[in-house]
């Protein structure tokens, strides 16, 4: 007989998962009789419960303990039952705060700083054209140089300059670089495409001299993604990591960057993958959470969050689309778009 999920079990399988995502804990029928009001006893909890394990919802990790929520339960709720959690404006603020700040400098700070595990995707290739170039001064000796390839990805460099041009001097600088160098790949940016930019810049030399390598250093970085990787100790707040075996799956995962890499590359706007749909073995007890950051609409970089499965989805994912969507503004008022 092939059993059907009815309304009674949706409510206990998200009673057990609401229990279990704050205690960590198995669950039994007695908790849930006691701790929700669903009008029934314990008993038939206990039967119910039976048959969501038989239908593959729940687990029970040993014989006389409650149940845990399996990979397909947790799908199920994420999918279906789960409601994002709205957050406070003060944690709106903080975040939004938190990015602006980091991004006062350096762009892979905002990167970096965003959230606890942090990754950021970059594929710059050598044949990538430059799209724009802006330099922003940030204090009496310090230009830092934006620079925006058409593969969508922004590379920065701190420039020291002895002399601070006035705001309308670097206006008309950046005007100059514009019309020199957009839609040049470094191959491009020949002698003749040299000594133009050198004259139009006359006065101007310890900046033009820090222009050029700055600009082959950004079209000649590796093609390989980079990764950054924030917060890895939090991971072990979560009782499932007083488990030797399971830190060691964990350390082993996180070291392994192509791996990460691959584990954080999203689908849509935000990814949720659990457990076995993990195919990296060291993964298959964890839930990972991605998003695509982007600039000008195009997807840039992938930024997730890798924890237990009973990670609080809900709240999680409010605080990621949050993060992406300061993200992006942050980019896009470097970017010269």
């Amino acid at each position: 007989m092939r059993l059907a999920i009815d309304d009674r079990k949706i409510r206990i399988l998200q009673a057990i998962i609401n229990d279990y995502i704050v205690t960590g804990e198995p669950v039994g029928s007695r908790t849930i009789a006691k701790k929700y009001d669903l009008g029934i006893g314990s008993a038939t909890i206990r039967n119910e419960m039976a048959d969501l394990e038989e239908m593959g919802y729940l687990e029970q990790p040993h014989t006389s303990a409650g149940r845990i929520p399996s990979s397909k339960g947790y799908r199920l709720y994420v999918d279906q039952l789960m409601q994002r959690e709205q957050l406070t404006r003060e944690e709106e603020l903080r975040i939004k705060e938190y990015i602006i700040n980091s991004a006062m400098y350096e762009v892979d700070k905002v990167l970096k700083e965003a959230c606890v595990l942090l990754s950021e995707l970059t594929n710059l290739m050598k044949r990538s054209r430059i799209v724009s170039m802006q330099l922003i001064g940030i204090d009496k000796s310090n230009i830092v140089a934006v620079i925006v390839t058409d593969s969508g990805v922004i590379k920065n460099h701190r420039i020291r300059v002895s002399h601070m041009p006035m705001e309308s001097e670097l206006d008309r600088i950046n005007e100059v670089l514009n019309i020199k160098l957009k839609n040049l790949t470094i191959d491009a940016i020949n002698l003749q495409v040299i000594n133009e930019i050198k004259e139009e810049l006359k006065g101007f030399d310890d900046l033009f001299n820090a222009i050029l390598p700055a600009l082959y250093k950004s079209l000649n970085e590796s093609t390989k993604s980079d990764l950054l990787v924030e917060g890895t100790t939090n991971l072990f707040n979560y009782a499932e990591y007083n488990d030797i075996e399971k830190v060691k799956d964990m350390l082993q995962l996180i070291s392994n960057k192509d791996c990460v890499i691959e584990l954080l590359e999203p689908s849509g706007d935000i990814t949720i993958k659990i457990g076995d749909e993990n195919y990296i073995p060291e993964a298959k007890d964890c839930s990972v959470i991605t998003a695509e950051y982007c600039l000008g609409g195009r997807p840039i970089g992938n930024i997730g969050l890798i924890g237990p499965q009973r990670i609080n989805y809900s709240k999680v994912i409010s605080i990621m689309a949050q993060v992406i969507k300061e993200l992006n503004k942050s980019l896009r008022n470097q970017s010269l778009e």
